[in-house]
């Protein structure tokens, strides 16, 4: 009987089958809610999930000029799992398109490859968010006059580049979540990413929802310039070993924005905030001007800080350690000589109560009996 031969069937659900279908699904969501709004019955839906909500128009009296202001509510939370999932899209274009392409010419190790793809897409979203935010500043004029953070509080209403910014800041960390399941995250650098990420959900949440707009907008322009630095350096080290000045500069301004964020922290909580205190709390209004609230924002705002230079303090250490380590020239090790120690004489096997040496014969010679 001839012997048949068991092919293995290749495995059809493995990991990047689902990956691959995954983000296909949100691709064809996406592109499902933008052709829907098209259609008029199905657009009263759609639009909830597409345009930013809350609308509010005022107008002067003396003018028939209008201005556009928005407010935060519910709905938000629709428009937010719409950017999160447009959010998915792109971080998978950019991953496709230009990281992997990159990564095949510098062909890293694993561990390099992780990291190379993490700042890749941090130091682009830095990028544009920088951009993007300093041009709301520079519209506003916020960093003009700091008075502007805590007089007129509550600040219930936003310009619309104000709010879109918030919902695609908080859009982009909700979807570094399951991102770290579809860019097969090295376990040991998951508690890592997860403790940034949901550090910059909570921050960025709060500031939006506790109306602290402008104060948050100030804040997270700077670090996200310092963030950039950083993630730019460590991708031109990968590509070449010798270029290390950018993380000399970025050393020098992560201590300056951490000051920065201290100093107008303080002021505007201990401070600003204190003196214009409104005893009305009052979620309704947005108004959440009250002494544990302001404790709590600054309380979590230092401790933030503290850990973030607590980390980088750690950083610089070792990295010192390894430099110092790597200039001392590595001394041959000398032999120390033993000393021969007195062998102890070998036991001489015996034999049927006479001594033989190991050849077999015996160490004396007997004396032959006369016969």
């Amino acid at each position: 009987m001839a012997y048949r031969r068991k092919y293995k069937t290749p495995a059809v659900i493995n990991h990047d089958f689902i990956i691959q279908k995954l983000v296909d699904a949100t691709y064809v969501l996406v592109m499902s809610l933008l052709l829907s709004s098209f259609s008029e019955v199905a657009s009263k839906y759609t639009m909830m999930f597409l345009a930013v909500q809350y609308n509010v128009t005022y107008t002067i009296d003396d003018s028939s000029e209008q201005f556009d202001f928005y407010d935060y509510g519910p709905k938000d939370i629709a428009t937010i799992s719409f950017y999160m999932l447009v959010a998915i899209k792109v971080h998978a274009v950019i991953q496709e398109c230009i990281l992997d392409k990159i990564n095949r010419q510098l062909q890293l190790s694993e561990p390099e490859q992780s990291k190379f793809n993490e700042s890749g897409q941090l130091a682009l979203f830095y990028l544009f968010s920088v951009i993007w935010g300093a041009g709301i500043l520079n519209a506003e004029e916020f960093t003009m006059n700091l008075t502007s953070l805590w007089k007129d509080y509550p600040f219930s209403r936003m310009l619309f580049q104000e709010k879109l910014f918030y919902i695609c800041q908080i859009a982009y960390w909700l979807h570094a979540l399951p991102e770290l399941y579809f860019q097969k995250i090295q376990k040991e650098d998951i508690p890592r990413q997860l403790r940034y990420i949901c550090l910059y959900i909570t921050h960025i949440s709060g500031a939006y929802i506790l109306n602290l707009q402008h104060l948050g907008l100030i804040l997270v322009v700077p670090h996200y310039l310092v963030e950039l630095l950083f993630h730019a350096s460590r991708l031109f080290y990968f590509c070449d070993e010798d270029m290390q000045k950018g993380f000399v500069i970025w050393a020098l301004l992560f201590v300056i924005v951490r000051l920065l964020t201290l100093t107008v922290s303080v002021l505007t909580f201990g401070f600003g905030l204190a003196r214009a205190e409104n005893p009305d709390f009052s979620i309704a209004d947005g108004n959440f001007n009250i002494l544990p609230v302001r404790i709590g924002c600054l309380g979590a705002v230092c401790l933030t800080q503290a850990w973030m230079m607590r980390k980088f303090v750690h950083f610089q250490l070792k990295k010192w350690r390894e430099c110092v380590e790597d200039q001392i020239p590595n001394k041959k090790p000398t032999i120390t000589k033993n000393k021969r120690t007195k062998k102890e004489p070998e036991k001489a096997n015996i034999a049927n109560g006479a001594a033989k040496s190991e050849g077999g014969a015996s160490p004396r010679t007997r004396k032959s009996k006369p016969v």
